[in-house]
């Protein structure tokens, strides 16, 4: 007679088969006819029967299987909620040790010298997991930044723009510049198990390159220039020419510290009476581009780029701009969805 694996089954199968053992044995029937009957092993037969007879129904129900919850770990329910408070507040540096973020082997060296609790890398990740601690791409922050300055900035600055953009009925532009390459492309794509896809690309060495400078606002509009060659003066005030031109309302201009945008040439500009009551130019903490939402709209257009065909020349990395703004611009919902970005929703 083949017997039948309990383990296999669900607990509530477990359960009837169980009470029709009982049944069966209280109508009088044999060990050898139940295990016949129901596909138990006879000492599993007889294993049931006394703990019925012990303890009633409630003796034979299934139990939970494996560990009880917290059973077996190295660290005690409270190390754990430090350990996890130390990830979250602080980096592995603070603690001395050389590693850039957190990882398996910086959480073990953590709990190795704060609780003196030895842990596999193994049995970190089953902690991380059970924690809820995924692997993420890090934000890219400049050790240069002032956390003072960006508190400042979302907390005093940028407010007092925003009322003043309310009382003067203007409205605030996030600007930024960035580049497209002949270099921009997917960097990867379907293809065969085994088989490894070709791109074929330029043979030049030289990359050629497009720049753009551009600004956003909350509503969803979308200004933006093409240039060649690096960001100067000249440049910078031409955009700020056309954007003026192109608005019907007072524009409060937030841009980064690049030099340019300090230079003399810019300032006396800025400064002239008909231009004054038509911009006003603010800049945002050093070393910040993620308070910047404009960085987005960056990140958006070269992704929409790199979905496309592969350019060759300056014409067609020129065109590819355009045919990505062109789309970026035609949906302010698109825009406005670069807001809820948790960093910049303050901006929203």
């Amino acid at each position: 007679m083949r017997t039948q694996d309990q383990r296999k089954l669900k607990p509530e199968v477990q359960f009837e088969l169980r009470k029709q053992v009982v049944r069966l044995k209280n109508a009088g029937r044999s060990t050898v006819e139940v295990a016949e009957i129901t596909g138990f092993a006879r000492q599993t037969v007889d294993s049931i029967c006394r703990k019925y007879r012990a303890g009633g129904v409630e003796a034979i129900k299934p139990r939970p299987r494996g560990r009880k919850v917290g059973e077996k770990r190295r660290l005690s329910p409270e190390q754990e909620k430090q350990l996890q408070r130390l990830m979250i507040d602080k980096t592995p540096a603070q603690f001395k040790f050389k590693f850039a973020l957190w990882t398996r082997a910086a959480v073990a060296a953590v709990a190795l010298r704060k609780f003196g609790v030895k842990l596999p890398l193994r049995t970190v990740s089953h902690y991380l997991k059970r924690w809820g601690f995924t692997v993420q791409k890090p934000t890219v922050r400049a050790y240069q930044q002032n956390p003072k300055d960006v508190s400042e900035w979302l907390t005093t600055t940028y407010p007092l723009i925003k009322l003043r953009a309310q009382k003067e009925d203007g409205e605030v532009h996030w600007g930024d510049e960035t580049g497209v390459d002949t270099s921009d492309y997917a960097k990867g794509g379907f293809a065969p198990k085994g088989q490894t896809p070709v791109l074929i690309i330029t043979g030049s060495p030289k990359k050629t390159r497009v720049n753009m400078i551009s600004s956003i606002t909350n509503q969803g509009k979308v200004r933006f220039m093409l240039y060649e060659g690096k960001m100067n003066s000249i440049v910078f005030l031409k955009f700020l020419s056309r954007l003026i031109k192109d608005s019907e309302k007072k524009v409060f201009l937030i841009v980064d510290n690049l030099r340019t945008h300090h230079s003399l040439e810019v300032k006396d500009w800025l400064s002239k009476k008909e231009n004054r009551e038509r911009i006003e130019l603010f800049f945002l903490p050093s070393y910040s581009p993620e308070l910047n939402p404009d960085e987005r709209l960056n990140s958006d257009l070269k992704g929409l780029v790199r979905s496309g065909p592969l350019a060759y020349n300056r014409g067609q990395v020129k065109s590819k701009i355009r045919s990505g703004m062109k789309i970026i611009q035609s949906r302010p919902e698109r825009v406005k969805k670069y807001f809820e970005d948790p960093k910049i929703a303050y901006a929203a």
